[in-house]
């Protein structure tokens, strides 16, 4: 490759990297001249559209008909779940309260898995769903109303196939217990593989507790998922339970 395409594509993954963190933070399309004036690109406006424009002919953005800004979509979205997200650390309020609440509630298996959900919940604003191995298929779940206020699950039939889907389990249980090629894995879109809910994107990981229960923790949210928060939640709170007795 050479040093000009490679300078291209830096510039590519830059502005596609801005666009999804932009558009996870205020849901509205992003344009060129947002993009040169938020994040002052020494890049005139034409290079800017340019790069927009073969990124949208790439697949990895879209636009609305009635704006010139653009929008990820699910390659855009998949794209920077592997290669642009940065790792974020949560608060150390947010972790010290994690591990307050989690020592009032590790000994009991079911105050620690209802804990366990509404923490990862209230910390990401996204819908938690915990399994565990050996509960003859008995999920847990809290915080759905995140994902039913979110603006891109505003059709009546959606929300009804969500709560069918987290009512019938078994839909959703062959979703947790796929084989896990990373510590957490993430679908996106269509990649879900369930219909009921192929407009959302799921974060699935393991748990083990020290000489204790295992299972799966999952957080399903819009596509427009703060990814690199939930990734860093799952993280930090898997590793709680994992050290704990």
């Amino acid at each position: 490759m050479s040093p000009r395409k490679t300078d291209f594509q830096l510039r590519k993954d830059i502005v596609l990297g801005y666009v999804v963190e932009q558009y996870i933070r205020h849901l509205l399309p992003v344009g060129s001249a947002f993009l040169a004036k938020e994040y002052r690109l020494d890049w005139s406006s034409a290079t800017i559209r340019n790069i927009l424009a073969e990124l949208e002919e790439e697949g990895y953005l879209t636009h609305p008909h009635t704006s010139a800004g653009r929008v990820p979509t699910q390659f855009g979205y998949r794209y920077y779940v592997d290669h642009l997200m940065h790792e974020i650390q949560l608060l150390k309020e947010e972790k010290d309260r994690i591990q307050k609440e989690y020592r009032e509630s590790m000994h009991e298996l079911e105050v620690l898995v209802d804990k366990t959900s509404q923490l990862v919940s209230e910390v990401t604003h996204y819908t938690t769903i915990i399994s565990v191995d050996g509960w003859n298929n008995k999920i847990i779940y809290r915080g759905i109303n995140y994902v039913v206020d979110s603006p891109e699950m505003q059709d009546i039939q959606k929300i009804k196939n969500l709560l069918k889907m987290l009512e019938e389990k078994e839909s959703l249980l062959n979703v947790l217990n796929r084989d896990l090629q990373n510590k957490i894995e993430i679908y996106i879109g269509q990649e879900i593989a369930c219909k009921d809910i192929e407009g959302c994107s799921m974060a699935v990981c393991g748990y083990r507790k020290k000489n204790g229960p295992s299972g799966r923790i999952a957080v399903l949210g819009p596509t427009s998922m703060d990814y690199e928060r939930v990734v860093s939640t799952l993280d930090f709170i898997t590793d709680l339970i994992g050290c704990e007795d």
